[in-house]
């Protein structure tokens, strides 16, 4: 059947369209992004005023006539921190699906740490082994361990690239001064979390997903999308602690003539530098592996595990 996951995010709404059978491998057959940087439109209360709402219905109705019109017989749509967190998210979501016939369903933070999680051990198999996750976004940063499908333990951060540059980074390039207390931030929130993965023991494999990983690693080196999905892609901490330094001394337009680096994206790269480089220190992480499939496909993956079990 041909599967849709709308995947309403802080910087983008996604349509992923792929065709797909219990036991086997989801074939992405369309994709298609919107650019609505949904954290960047909310109030200083952290709702999201009526421009940005009516800007989402739009939006998600494009989404939904362009599912239609790939013949997508199931959507499944989602929405993660910024209308988990906005004070008005209950009132958003009724309105998008009054007007849209819509239902966005709300993760929590563990939820997209359990299933990104579960999309990075079906795409590296079992014998990875002992698998540590993460996932920056542009509201949270996921993390999670273990030996199963199901994570041993999984957190979720807000330390996300958006969330950070929009409360910490004003210049362009940011102020050092700001870099060093968003530094001091980060590595403060990642500590609390250190005890929970370090009682597991050390991971047989390190994964990172998210386009902020991916971009990183591209511009210290790693192939671009052009050579496919399955040649492998590496970030070292040690090449992530050269570039931060540069990163943070280039302008946003700079940033963006990086290979790999995204004009939408590059605003936000040093805040997701930060927290990268936080994580892996902080982890004693010596580098880490990049997946192609991560939140989006975990829900396919989900979905299809459960088609099975009723079959």
């Amino acid at each position: 059947m041909r599967l849709g996951v709308l995947d309403v995010g802080s910087n983008t709404v996604h349509l992923l369209v792929v065709d797909a059978h219990p036991g086997a491998r989801p074939l992405p057959a369309y994709s298609h992004k919107t650019e609505l940087r949904l954290a960047e439109l909310l109030e200083a209360d952290g709702s999201l005023g009526d421009p940005g709402a009516i800007r989402l219905v739009e939006t998600v109705a494009e989404a939904l006539e362009i599912a239609e019109d790939k013949g997508v017989e199931d959507l499944l749509p989602f929405a993660t921190s910024a209308l988990r967190e906005a004070p008005n998210g209950e009132d958003v979501l009724a309105r998008v699906r009054r007007e849209t016939a819509v239902d966005l369903q709300v993760l929590t933070g563990a939820e997209e740490a359990r299933l990104t999680f579960l999309a990075v051990r079906r795409w590296f198999g079992w014998s990875s082994g002992r698998l540590l996750v993460l996932d920056i976004g542009g509201g949270s940063l996921e993390v999670a361990a273990g030996m199963d499908e199901d994570p041993d333990a999984a957190v979720s951060l807000p330390l996300g690239a958006g969330r950070l540059t929009r409360t910490w980074l004003h210049g362009d390039p940011p102020d050092a001064d700001d870099v060093r207390l968003l530094r001091k931030h980060v590595r403060a929130e990642i500590a609390r979390t250190v005890v929970d993965f370090s009682r597991l023991g050390r991971p047989d494999h390190v994964v990172a997903t998210s386009k902020t990983f991916k971009q990183l690693a591209r511009i210290a080196g790693a192939p671009g999308t052009s050579q496919g999905p399955y040649v492998e892609r590496v970030l070292t901490r040690a090449a992530l602690a050269e570039w931060l330094p540069r990163l943070a001394a280039m302008t946003t337009e700079e940033r963006a003539a990086l290979p790999g680096v995204s004009e939408g994206r590059a605003s936000q790269l040093v805040a997701g530098a930060v927290v990268a480089d936080a994580a892996l220190d902080l982890l004693d992480l010596p580098e880490l592996e990049i997946c192609p499939w991560a939140l989006r496909e975990g829900i396919i993956l989900r979905r299809l595990d459960w088609m099975a079990d009723r079959s």
